[in-house]
Order: structure tokens, then sequence, then C-alpha cells
């Protein structure tokens, strides 16, 4: 492989923005495959950042920056692409649920799993039953990831796994939980597909769910 996409995939990880958009416009301008750059250069040192996070070598503000360096190389490559689709591993629907504000590990999750290929819409914060009804209606997600925080709002998940049982689409999508207060216990209770104690398990997660 080219050295200067081991040498991308490297910046990457250390969460160099600035030098990770240089390497790849020097990459652009030598005129690698665009599809190269972003998988053998971006997206290989992300899948790197997400070993070591789960392992507990790297921490949350490191993988931010890692993976906004990633984004920034992301944002030169794509125009290229010429309105090619790149090969998408799943589309994935995240949210947290109504009454809780809380976004870090959530947004962490979406960037991961934006990292290995997945279409990832993110809802925000404080989402109501409703508004992920017409959310998953809108875009058809192949997944939809819930978090919460708070043991207060935790409930609201099995709310949602309700809904869609009752409208008939439960066994069209699968549905995996997180946050601090929440368990494989608790992910088996509401009916959930499974359950993610970090990050990088929801994104091995989401690729087992739809292997």
């Amino acid at each position: 492989m080219s050295n200067i996409l081991e040498e991308l995939a490297e910046r990457v990880i250390e969460g160099k923005l600035e030098t990770v958009q240089d390497i790849t416009r020097k990459a652009i301008a030598e005129g690698l495959d665009p599809e190269e750059i972003i998988n053998q250069g971006l997206i290989k040192g992300m899948n790197v950042v997400g070993v070591r996070f789960k392992a507990g070598d790297m921490f949350v503000p490191e993988v931010l920056m890692c993976a906004r360096s990633m984004s920034g190389g992301m944002e030169l490559v794509k125009p290229l692409l010429l309105g090619k689709e790149m090969p998408t591993a799943g589309k994935v629907l995240i949210g947290t649920v109504k009454g809780d504000l809380h976004d870090i590990g959530k947004n962490l999750v979406g960037m991961l799993l934006e990292s290995v290929g997945f279409n990832v819409v993110n809802l925000g914060t404080d989402i109501s039953t409703e508004q992920f009804m017409q959310a998953i209606k809108e875009h058809k997600p192949d997944v939809l990831g819930l978090s919460a925080l708070l043991t207060t709002t935790m409930l609201g998940m099995k709310d949602i796994i309700d809904q869609l049982v009752e409208e008939g689409t439960r066994d069209k999508i699968k549905v995996i939980i997180g946050g601090a207060p929440i368990s494989q216990d608790f992910s088996d209770e509401i009916g959930a597909d499974g359950f993610a104690p970090d990050a990088a398990s929801a994104t091995e997660l989401c690729q087992k769910l739809l292997a």
C-alpha cells in the first residue's frame, strides 16, 4: 500500500486534523483513487482508534479528535466520488430518549459507525416516542440505537419498542440500547436486540446484527 496512505492512517490515529487534510490533498494531487484514500487511509486509521478505545488505551476526548480529523479528510475526498455512492454497511438511526439531554456517548457511537461505513442519522437528544416513529418511517433504518444516561429516562426505551410492536414494525428493525444505567438484563427485559457498554461495542454489535 502507498506510503502516503500509511501516513494518512497514522495521522488520523494521532487526531491531527490539519495534517490529515494536508496529506489528503497530497494524495488527491497524486491521483490516488478517492475510495482508496477513504478506505486505506482515513477509515483504516479510525478502525485502529476504535480498537484502542475499546481496549481502554484511548479516551473519549482523543477519539473525538481522531473522528474530527477523519471527517476533515472525508470532506475533501467526497466531492471526487462523482456521484458514486460509497458502499454502505447499513443505515442506523440514533437518538437520546425523551427527558435526557446527554449526547457525548451517542455522538461517539455515530462517529465510529460512520468510520466503518454505516450511514448514520443522528436525531439528537430529548427525542419523544412519536419523533422516533416519524423518523423511522422517513429514514427506514436497519438499526435503531437508543441512548439514555438517567435511570428516570431509560424506561422511555421500552415505550419505543412497545410502539414498534403495536405498529407491527418491530420485526423490520434491529434495536440496540446503551448508556450508563443500561445492562444486558434490561435489554432482555424490554425486548431489545442488544446492549452495548461503549461506542466500539455498539459498532461491533451493529455489524453483527446486520451480518
